[in-house]
């Protein structure tokens, strides 16, 4: 089959189109015939060796975690998929070499849900790892409640813009981040936006003079402590680019697949709570393009890699 994988840690250029494997079905997998797959901060990460001393790479790696396509054959012990059916997945194991920059995948029914089918491929597929980090920050690790107020980071960003929608719907009142340029793209999405640099913490207290209930912080660095000083009595600080956040009493977190949360994450897509804004789409044979585009850290919502289809 044709995929993108590269055979040494490096730039873009590392970045290879062409034949490898084709993927074999495991007992509790099934066999997916890729549509769409997103492209996220860590995939270049982990391409430039930034997580090597917790995720063994076996070479050659094919990068990506998420993916949107349409089951092709399952796995002896799986029953919870047929033949035909149309899926989205965060297709994440604890080495490189597997990934979703391909035209079939053998994905573990645990990363697996359906499709929403309120979205197109392309949108689907930028659902599962920015969706995933979101809900479960959001929900499980801030337990963010009604009448409370969120400050997201990056809020027009991939991970930002569902957590905006999310804190929404939980009913709590969303601040983001994000450039002027991307105001109105915030606005949309129901959150208030206030610009980044200089004066933000002002900014954002002119908003919550008492401060915010709970942070979701997306950038790290100095955007984490300065989080920290903006929180109110009993605020709670999440952080998912920066594990110093512990030292400011925060919580580190690294998102896993999850079936239940991908699940619901569909519904909710499916209810009109959560959309995903696709900026970019490239093919597969330019993949290092994509990275490239991701890397300027600059996308609203999600840059996305497409594969040919033939029904």
């Amino acid at each position: 089959m044709k995929a993108i994988s590269y055979s040494r840690y490096g730039g873009p250029g590392v970045l290879e189109y062409g034949d490898v494997r084709d993927p074999r079905v495991g007992p509790d997998s099934v066999l997916v015939k890729v549509r769409a797959a997103a492209v996220n901060p860590v995939d270049w990460k982990c391409r430039e060796g930034y997580l090597d001393g917790i995720l063994e790479p076996v070479f050659p790696v094919v990068p990506g975690w998420d993916l949107s396509g349409v089951v092709v054959q399952p796995g002896p012990a799986v029953s919870e998929y047929a033949v035909g059916d149309e899926i989205i997945g965060y297709v994440r194991e604890d080495f490189l070499s597997r990934g979703t920059f391909a035209e079939y995948v053998a994905a573990p029914v645990r990363t697996l849900a359906r499709k929403p089918r309120t979205l197109s491929f392309e949108e689907a597929a930028g659902l599962p790892l920015a969706g995933l980090t979101a809900y479960q920050t959001l929900v499980k690790v801030l337990q963010v409640k009604r009448g409370e107020t969120v400050l997201v980071h990056a809020a027009a960003g991939g991970v930002g813009s569902v957590a905006v929608q999310l804190a929404q719907h939980l009913g709590a009142r969303p601040i983001g981040t994000a450039s002027e340029r991307n105001h109105d793209f915030v606005r949309s999405l129901g959150a208030e936006p206030v610009a980044y640099g200089d004066g933000l913490a002002e900014r954002v207290r002119g908003l919550a003079p008492e401060g915010v209930d709970a942070v979701l912080d997306t950038v790290g660095g100095d955007t984490t402590k300065a989080s920290a000083n903006l929180l109110a009595p009993e605020g709670r600080l999440a952080s998912i680019a920066d594990p110093d956040v512990v030292d400011y009493g925060g919580r580190y977190y690294f998102v896993r697949p999850d079936a239940a949360d991908l699940l619901r994450l569909s519904e909710l897509a499916e209810q009109g709570v959560v959309s995903v804004h696709v900026s970019e789409t490239f093919p597969l044979a330019r993949a290092a393009d994509a990275h490239r585009l991701n890397e300027e850290g600059r996308t609203r919502g999600k840059i996305v890699i497409t594969v040919d289809w033939e029904a």
